[in-house]
């Protein structure tokens, strides 16, 4: 299956992990512009200002709705932050609402936040992995 991952840059590094695993268990992956640079800084300021500057530079939500309707599914890695359980920001939302309008499969790597758009997740109705790769 070709799976892009979706999340915030701020857990790069385990949107890498989750791409060594999915590949290792058989399927393609595409991972946003510049993941292992992201993994790779030391601050998240710096992660978040860069993040900014690339998405208007290089117009990488439009990139990434191509690439996702390019695919079979997206993995959101929704990792716990910002004082949130299941994290999901604004462009894993964005990609969601892609995913879903395109008739993708859409996968949350964790449970779903408790946010203000629980109900819009809800009605999208992504695959709950709980941190297992392998159901996929």
């Amino acid at each position: 299956m070709k799976i892009v991952i979706c999340g915030s840059m701020k857990v790069s590094a385990k949107m890498l992990e989750a791409g060594n695993e999915l590949q290792e268990l058989g399927h393609e992956i595409i991972l946003p512009r510049h993941t292992q640079e992201y993994a790779e800084m030391k601050t998240s300021d710096h992660i978040q200002n860069e993040s900014v500057k690339n998405k208007i530079n290089n117009d990488l939500i439009r990139d990434y709705y191509e690439k996702i309707k390019a695919s079979d599914a997206i993995l959101v890695v929704n990792c716990d932050l910002n004082g949130v359980a299941g994290y999901v920001g604004g462009n894993s939302f964005l990609e969601i609402g892609f995913a879903h309008v395109l008739g993708k499969k859409i996968f949350l790597l964790n449970d779903l936040p408790n946010s203000f758009f629980k109900d819009e997740l809800i009605a999208m109705q992504p695959t709950i992995l709980s941190g297992e790769l392998k159901i996929i």
